[in-house]
């Protein structure tokens, strides 16, 4: 029996097989959406020239050479030079490391916090579920990005506070999004005989509704991240994120928004560079949805 056979096999011979299988069968639905097979690709890419951006890079990101500054882009400088004569494809390459960098300690720090708040006030209902909801509407009501704003200038423009400040807005979506599964699977004829068991609320919790709402998180985690890249890119817009010389993305549009008119490279570099990850995030996830969310098909 070749691998593929097995894989899908109607009569699987152990729990492992069935669980590959059903992974297997998930790949090749998610492999037939070209538009998501373009996002992952995309993402990959981006993920690979974040790793490997020293080895990528042509020059070093932050040498300033100002006799060659706002030059378009030719053999020497594929997309140019910066108001400082810096290369800005060496600064795009490494903007990849430190947007993806922040993108990742942001979904690692609010996940597991939203899905806990989530899953805790869908399963117990009652005063705990109104206070936790009502925390979460208060965080919900104003903006991500003004809201994250404002806990940055309360502590210290940089990377870090950047980070911070997103993970404490950016959390709320995850929540409501637990909320929501739990409460679909709550009273489910499983969970009850798990409560007959003698299971606790904690232990039911983490073994039985967790697991389930994983699915929707991870397609929540995906979609998230291009929010959460343009809002990155936003408080390095106004000075409050990456300061420089830093190469981030939204920092290097600032930086360069003088010259949009007469050397419109320098801006547009970094810009396209932002669309193209939102983008790819955006049809990575609504790739991830159509396999992953049980109420589809």
């Amino acid at each position: 029996m070749s691998t593929r056979d097995w894989l899908l096999t109607d009569t699987p011979a152990s729990r492992a097989q069935a669980t590959w299988g059903r992974q297997y069968r998930r790949w090749l639905q998610f492999r037939r959406n070209g538009l998501a097979m373009l996002g992952l690709v995309i993402v990959l890419v981006l993920i690979f020239i974040a790793f490997f951006a020293p080895l990528l890079a042509p020059q070093n990101p932050d040498a300033q050479n100002l006799a060659a500054r706002l030059q378009p882009p030719s053999a020497a400088h594929w997309l140019g030079t910066d108001e400082l004569g810096r290369d800005l494809l060496s600064r795009v390459l490494y903007g990849a490391r430190v947007t993806l960098g922040m993108v990742v300690a942001i979904v690692v720090l609010v996940a597991p916090v939203g899905l806990a708040v989530g899953s805790i006030a869908g399963y117990a209902g009652g005063w705990v579920d109104r206070v936790l909801m009502r925390i979460t509407d208060v965080f919900l009501a104003v903006p991500q990005l003004i809201l994250a704003l404002a806990f940055v200038a309360a502590l210290k423009p940089g990377i870090t506070s950047a980070v911070i400040a997103i993970a404490l807005t950016a959390w709320p979506p995850y929540a409501r999004q637990a909320r929501a599964d739990t409460l679909g699977i709550r009273h489910s004829d499983f969970i009850a005989a798990a409560r007959l068991t003698g299971a606790s609320r904690p232990r039911i919790i983490l073994r039985h509704i967790i697991p389930l709402c994983l699915s929707s998180m991870i397609v929540r985690m995906t979609l998230s991240m291009s929010g959460i890249i343009l809002t990155a890119a936003g408080l390095g817009f106004l000075g409050m994120g990456a300061q420089p010389p830093t190469p981030e993305w939204g920092t290097m549009i600032a930086t360069s928004r003088a010259f949009i008119l007469a050397q419109w490279w320098v801006p547009a570099t970094p810009g396209i560079a932002i669309f193209v990850a939102s983008l790819a995030f955006n049809l990575l996830g609504d790739g991830l949805r159509d396999v992953l969310d049980p109420r589809q098909g």
